[in-house]
């Protein structure tokens, strides 16, 4: 069973920026896809990005598109999201998780974090 850790979250100033980073244990994670989610206060599960499995092919929410970077290093198992520009609604447990293809719905990805807390500050 893979277990994905997060880690790179905080509380930040509308406006700045925050890199999540999310490792992943064992030796097969090239051969997945990784996606981002996030749940804000209240909320249900949401999209956010995810990055295919050799890091050719990304895709992104509209609200983070432009803002928001995924990217990945399969030779240290890990996948990051660049946060720029943030905004007071991106507040959110942000979670990372494994899946087969480049969806973008929660029930596609198999493996999940246990998500860190970004906080946004208007």
């Amino acid at each position: 069973q893979v277990q994905l850790v997060e880690s790179g979250g905080g509380l930040v100033q509308a406006g700045g920026s925050l890199r999540l980073s999310c490792a992943a244990s064992g030796r097969t994670f090239s051969l997945y896809a990784m996606g981002w989610f996030r749940q804000p206060p209240g909320k249900e599960r949401e999209f956010v990005a995810v990055v295919s499995r050799n890091g050719g092919s990304t895709n992104y929410a509209d609200s983070v598109r432009g803002r928001f970077t995924i990217s990945r290093d399969n030779p240290k198992n890990t996948v990051y999201l660049q946060m720029n520009s943030l905004k007071p609604e991106d507040t959110a447990i942000y979670y990372c998780a494994r899946g087969f293809a480049t969806a973008t719905t929660p029930a596609s990805f198999g493996s999940w974090g246990q998500g860190t807390q970004v906080t946004v500050s208007s």
